[in-house]
């Protein structure tokens, strides 16, 4: 059988998504599974053994240039050659809709009342209904499970392996870590301002943390304020510019992970390594919280039907709470990798 999956954006939307190819896998071990992504997030999906091609998009480029659509559905008739057996919309937009329709015959998706927008349901044949303020990582799980004849429970997805990769990462990054102190990468970034917690309390974090403080950033904005960051403390050290590959592999050497509610983020949970994500506007239901990876939500209530892009409760989350739980996962991180160690050296 060879099934597509379209899972389109955003970076983290795609890694709780990604989360149930193990399983799939482990229900049909000989099920071919291509993925149809926009281009600029590929790299998230690469060198997954899961995933047999990865087929790239730029559907976001229409908003600049109506006429390129052309040559995007072109695109995707190319892909549709593969003739898939089942072509499932993890995504629920209209714009995912379409791209599944033409992809192949039989398409599932959620129904009407289980996406924002509505009239991509009409190009399913295939329906799954799942209440949409339902946890993110959950909603995934149960599209790509349950039109292939199975369910993926919470239990598995607790006890889920990494499913995140990288290849032949930049040899300069070495320098940025240090054998005696703790590897921590802050996430300092997000789509929208009211997302992101103040740049002068992760400093106070770092500060109070004294360990290895590396900051990753996105765009010239997110640069200056590491840059400033690390002028601040000597503990924060602002990486260079990094690419997909090289971000996963940063995530993996890393004991923990500070960041807002935003893709990058959201890798460490992919990677099963430790992390704090801080929400402000957006809710918690978005993420899996374990003994692992924590949250932290400032005092305002969320619609997840209409979020509230004014809401800056981020900024008063009081980073002392950070630190105590930062201190707390470091010393759990730590007993983990003594005992693994004492067990494969016993």
């Amino acid at each position: 059988m060879r099934i597509a999956i379209v899972k389109l954006s955003a970076l983290g939307d795609i890694i709780h998504a990604m989360v149930a190819l193990q399983f799939i896998k482990q229900h049909a071990p000989d099920i071919e599974i291509d993925w149809i992504v926009e281009e600029r997030f590929a790299g998230i999906l690469q060198h997954n053994p899961d995933i047999s091609q990865i087929f790239t998009v730029n559907l976001k480029a229409l908003k600049n240039n109506k006429l390129a659509i052309f040559e995007e559905i072109k695109k995707i008739r190319y892909f549709a050659k593969n003739h898939y057996d089942l072509v499932i919309d993890a995504q629920g937009l209209i714009k995912s809709a379409v791209t599944a329709r033409l992809l192949g015959k039989t398409v599932a998706g959620f129904n009407a009342d289980s996406i924002r927008e509505k009239a991509a349901s009409w190009f399913y044949n295939v329906k799954v209904a799942c209440a949409y303020d339902e946890n993110t990582i959950d909603r995934n799980a149960l599209v790509l499970s349950k039109p292939l004849g199975f369910s993926i429970t919470s239990d598995q997805i607790l006890g889920k392996k990494p499913f995140l990769y990288s290849n032949n990462t930049n040899p300069e990054l070495d320098e940025f870590f240090q054998k005696n102190r703790k590897v921590i990468v802050f996430v300092i970034g997000s789509t929208w301002e009211s997302r992101n917690y103040p740049p002068e309390k992760f400093v106070k974090i770092a500060q109070d943390l004294q360990e290895n403080c590396l900051v990753v950033w996105g765009s010239e904005q997110e640069k200056h304020k590491a840059d400033w960051m690390s002028k601040q403390c000597t503990s924060i050290k602002a990486l260079p510019k990094l690419d997909l590959n090289d971000l996963k592999a940063v995530v993996a050497k890393a004991d923990l992970l500070v960041g807002n509610d935003t893709g990058p983020t959201h890798i460490a949970w992919g990677l099963n390594k430790p992390s704090i994500t801080i929400f402000g506007p957006t809710p918690i239901s978005r993420v899996y919280q374990t003994d692992i990876n924590e949250v932290i939500k400032s005092h305002s209530t969320v619609n997840p039907y209409k979020l509230n892009k004014q809401d800056y409760s981020i900024r008063d989350i009081d980073e002392r709470i950070i630190v105590d739980q930062a201190i707390q996962l470091l010393s759990n991180h730590q007993n983990t990798k003594e005992n693994h160690l004492h067990d494969t050296t016993s």
